[in-house]
């Protein structure tokens, strides 16, 4: 799940990282990530065997986003929360997640019902698809389309991330943001014994998104999102000049690197140790001037990427599967696929998420001036 919006310092937290205000290289890094993952969507349906798949770890970016989102909503909100109170925390987290949500879905069930290269199938009523897409747009879990690999969220896979997010975010509201940074380490700990387990007994760390791994979701954002917290809270911000660039080549070095036999243990290392550490140099770096601008704009499209670009990926696998394309054609349909992708995402934000939360955002302060 990738968390969304320009991270920048409360006026509450103005003593803490004060040459710090704006973390410019992580929300490059999250529009890289994002990037990443629509590749691998692409290449998974091509190279069934991960270790023919070049970008086979790309699904690591979702606990990058993860590391990510706890640092981002601890910087926010910790000495935010009690202030504004629960309910407006949840309301502002629903305005800025929730629109997409509802867009994905309505993109996935128009992808479901006019895909050039398979006809919906008898099964699938008016009342069925009703209640799958009723259940997408209100992020309930309910894996019962068998043509979409029983995903928890057919119409839309990428909500499976989401959908966690959503219970980190309550879990943060309720309790986290309230706990010392002592017991969260210790928490962490634990987290990271219950990641292994995982790691260890699946042999990786790609479950999370299906009926018969949903739990392994679970393990993945409750280590993730500590991890991310942990780095705020604990100030391990790390200065270096190693710039957007340098860090793109540090967070492509382990969304891209190979399959190796004992791999479940690599992507612990990577997800335990790797990332925390990536997320500590980006927030401890900055642009250059020529690039603040490709930061600025990579973190703005990468929500919008994550939730809209899978209506895409079920008519790619028909497509493929119907007419076998060489490597060639491939690349082209590939490289062009992710182009179209980057466009819809910014016309998605700027024609609809952007006017949607602003109008939400308006309404909200109406009602409470009233």
């Amino acid at each position: 799940m990738i968390t969304t919006g320009t991270i920048t310092a409360p006026p509450e937290r103005k003593n803490l990282l004060q040459t710090k205000q704006h973390f410019e290289i992580l929300d490059g890094l999250r529009g890289v990530a994002a990037i990443v993952v629509v590749a691998f969507h692409f290449l998974e349906i091509v190279y069934t065997d991960p270790k023919t798949n070049f970008a086979g770890h790309g699904f690591l970016a979702v606990d990058f986003f993860f590391c990510l989102s706890g640092f981002v909503i601890a910087y926010a909100y910790d000495n935010r929360i009690e202030k504004i109170g629960l309910g407006e925390f949840f309301i502002s987290r629903i305005i800025r997640l929730h629109p997409l949500v509802v867009l994905g879905s309505v993109l996935g069930l128009l992808a479901f019902l006019f895909d050039p290269f398979a006809s919906v199938p008898e099964s699938y009523n008016f009342g069925k698809l009703a209640l799958i897409f009723l259940a997408s747009i209100l992020m309930a879990p309910f894996p019962v389309m068998g043509e979409r690999a029983f995903n928890l969220f057919g119409l839309n896979a990428p909500c499976w991330s989401l959908f966690w997010e959503y219970v980190a975010n309550i879990v943060y509201g309720v309790i986290l943001w309230k706990l010392h940074r002592r017991v969260l380490l210790i928490l962490v700990i634990l987290a990271a014994g219950w990641l292994g387990y995982i790691a260890y007994t699946a042999q990786n760390l790609m479950g999370g998104w299906s009926s018969d791994n949903w739990w392994h979701g679970g393990a993945r954002i409750a280590f993730s999102f500590l991890a991310g917290m942990l780095v705020y809270r604990y100030n391990m911000i790390i200065k270096n000049k190693l710039g957007f660039s340098g860090l793109t080549v540090l967070l492509l070095l382990a969304l891209l690197i190979p399959v190796f036999r004992q791999n479940w243990l690599v992507e612990l290392v990577i997800v335990t140790l790797y990332f925390p550490f990536l997320l500590a140099l980006g927030a401890g770096a900055q642009p250059g001037k020529l690039v603040q601008g490709i930061c600025h704009f990579f973190g703005k499209i990468s929500y919008p990427l994550y939730m809209v670009h899978y209506a895409v990926m079920w008519a790619f696998a028909g497509y493929y599967t119907q007419y076998k394309p060489g490597t060639a054609q491939l690349t082209g349909i590939i490289c062009i696929g992710l182009l179209v992708l980057v466009g819809l995402a910014y016309i998605a934000m700027v024609a609809y998420d952007t006017p949607v939360r602003k109008y939400l955002t308006a309404k909200r302060k109406g009602n409470r001036a009233q």
